[in-house]
């Protein structure tokens, strides 16, 4: 078996083309039996399998700079360095779904959202031309769905603006992101195409004229001259050209030796050249082929030969999502959606089918999203932007200064909120609950449940005054949960019994962590801590009945699924200063760190996140106030 001889890029230059085919296949095969397995990104890598090995042969990683975009396509590229062992992909201690700089030197970038690739690469190939660093490379790998991002365009501008910097960016090109790409650009890659190469026609005219005695060669010279009008007739290729930027394509991206051709000449090249290569997601594999919404984007655990998946998927909070939004899109007319080049894994694919005028793909620009959904609301709809936690971080300034200050009633869903686990730390949606504290008039809801999500997403859209967000989990929806009482506009969950006139702790609980909240009560309760658990429902604004209610206990504990600086409970502990109640709070979330790859629950235990932990600690804040507390004030406890 080829592949097992290959320990490095460098064992990929003994092999012949014949032997190149073969190893494709080879790691084609390897990647649907490994995958299938553990779950991971299945369909983009089958389609980069002959592009990564290209790469391979004609740049010196690491001392050339391979990238990749987002970064799931990475699979062939670990593979071809080196890392073969993918019994525990995506798991803890074993490999990550994404390029690691801790695995392998001939990994750059970690981070796995996408359009950055091209600032990287101009940054790399900058610090080459000031470091002298002539026999170095950079390439860049960005797929046509991440070139629709802002931040790509912006790179080429500046990488177009050095027309003698050297700097490959190969553009592979498989009509999708998630789904099909959409957009202006969309349809331009599609011209190209579908278009006969501009390369082709150039090389059969050559040949043609150089057989033509004494006006041959002239008449060639002046083709070739004339290349800038031909090509976009065609090959209308002017868009990448007008920007200064020397284009080799559309090449067949399965055509180990086309591509190596092309690379090596883009490589040779004194400046920024774009390699337009074409490749199929989801390449030899049947299955992924006739899977028409995403191509086998991502799969869980499958069956190899059928695809299927192995277990039967409970109901997720996505779908719980989805499900309302259509029935709310039948009752409103004024409510559109919007997403990020994410239809499906956000849910609004079901409101898309149902109100196809009424959906808006804005492409992988979260930032044009919601400036977008601002002049929608003004324009006098409803726009629901459905997006995953940690990539409105990108929108941030838009959420701030284009939504909120001009009052828009735009409602943003996070999907996978908090701890997200197997896809590594810029996957987690841990930092949403703290930038949008400081975002004046929005509202966010965290819902515990499903019957929560769909009363909150109803209450959100009510509102066209102010941003609202609603925030979930990744993965399957717990068990209802039920209030035993309202207190303001906050649920109460449990409560202690009446001949308590002053429980020990209020313990404010934050979204799907309702049930790990009762459990911490239970083991509290054991220990003669009396408990009263209450989910704010909306977690910003503050509910003002909280503090009073606060006052009413010995100690307030606050557990969020969110990082613990400027989050929830900083919040709380704010408005209980601001209302002049002094008791004890101990505020528990996640840690600022960046959180390797592993399961959410094996995340939660090893940061402490867990009723036992919480509990543990609780009950010594509890008994080291009984040692004290008729003698001295409480301490605050942050």
């Amino acid at each position: 078996m080829l592949l097992t001889r290959i320990k490095g890029p460098r064992d990929l230059d003994r092999l012949s083309q014949e032997e190149l085919t073969q190893l494709a296949a080879e790691i084609r095969s390897f990647l649907v039996d490994a995958v299938s397995k553990t779950g991971g990104h299945l369909g983009p890598n089958l389609g980069v399998v002959e592009l990564t090995i290209a790469l391979h042969r004609v740049f010196e990683s690491p001392k050339d700079k391979v990238l990749f975009d987002t970064g799931h396509q990475a699979y062939v590229h670990k593979l071809l360095t080196g890392r073969q062992d993918f019994a525990g992909l995506r798991t803890k201690n074993g490999l990550s779904g994404y390029p690691s700089r801790a695995e392998s030197d001939h990994d750059v970038i970690e981070n796995s959202h996408a359009s950055t690739v091209l600032g990287w690469a101009d940054g790399l190939a900058k610090a080459n031309e000031v470091l002298g660093r002539e026999d170095h490379h950079v390439a860049a790998v960005i797929g046509d769905g991440a070139l629709t991002g802002g931040m790509a365009w912006e790179a080429l501008n500046n990488i177009a603006a050095a027309k003698d910097r050297p700097l490959v960016i190969v553009v592979n090109d498989n009509e999708r992101s998630y789904g099909p790409t959409i957009g202006g650009l969309a349809n331009h890659l599609a011209t190209l195409r579908t278009t006969d190469g501009y390369e082709r026609f150039l090389a059969r005219g050559k040949e043609l004229l150089e057989r033509t005695p004494v006006v041959g060669k002239p008449l060639f010279e002046t083709l070739h001259g004339a290349k800038k009008g031909l090509k976009d007739f065609i090959a209308p290729q002017g868009m990448f050209e007008d920007l200064g930027l020397k284009y080799i394509g559309p090449i067949d991206g399965h055509d180990i030796e086309a591509l190596e051709s092309a690379l090596q000449r883009a490589k040779r090249f004194s400046g920024p050249v774009i390699v337009h290569c074409l490749t199929q997601k989801g390449r030899g594999y049947t299955p992924a082929l006739e899977h028409e919404a995403d191509r086998f984007h991502a799969v869980g655990v499958i069956h190899p030969d059928t695809g299927l998946p192995v277990k039967t998927a409970a109901a997720s909070w996505t779908s719980v999502f989805a499900d309302e939004m259509v029935k709310i899109g039948h009752e409103r007319a004024d409510i559109v959606g919007i997403t990020a080049a994410m239809l499906h894994p956000v849910g609004l694919n079901e409101f898309a089918e149902a109100f196809p005028d009424r959906i808006y793909d804005v492409g992988i620009a979260e930032q044009h999203g919601a400036t977008s959904a601002a002049g929608l609301a003004t324009g006098g709809v409803h726009p629901v932007f459905a997006v995953y936690a940690t990539f409105l971080n990108r929108a941030f300034d838009q959420v701030l200064m284009d939504v909120a200050l001009h009052k828009c009633g735009v409602t943003f869903v996070l999907d996978r909120a908090g701890v997200t686990g197997d896809d590594g730390a810029s996957h987690n949606g841990m930092w949403d609950m703290s930038i949008l504290q400081v975002v004046p008039g929005l509202r966010l809801a965290a819902p515990r449940d499903a019957e929560q999500l769909r009363a909150q997403l109803r209450e959100a859209v009510e509102v066209k005054d102010a941003p609202t967000v609603v925030r979930f989990s990744k993965g399957v929806v717990g068990p209802a949960v039920p209030a035993v009482g309202r207190i303001g506009g906050m649920d109460v969950l449990r409560a202690p019994g009446a001949e308590v006139t002053r429980p020990d702790v209020l313990l404010v609980s934050v979204g799907a962590l309702a049930p790990m909240c009762l459990e911490i009560a239970d083991l509290l309760d054991k220990q003669g801590i009396s408990t009263t658990v209450v989910d704010p429902r909306w977690v910003k604004p503050v509910d003002e009945a909280l503090a009073p209610l606060a006052d009413r206990h010995r100690v307030v504990v606050t557990v969020e699924d969110n990082g613990r600086a400027g989050g929830v409970g900083s919040a709380v502990s704010q408005a209980l200063r601001d209302a002049g109640v002094d008791v004890p709070l101990r505020d528990f979330g996640i840690p600022q760190r960046f959180l390797d790859h592993a399961l959410r629950k094996e995340i939660l235990a090893e940061i402490g996140l867990t009723a036992p932990d919480i509990a543990r600690q609780v009950t010594g804040l509890v008994a080291k106030l009984d040692g004290r507390y008729d003698s001295e004030p409480a301490a605050t406890v942050d």
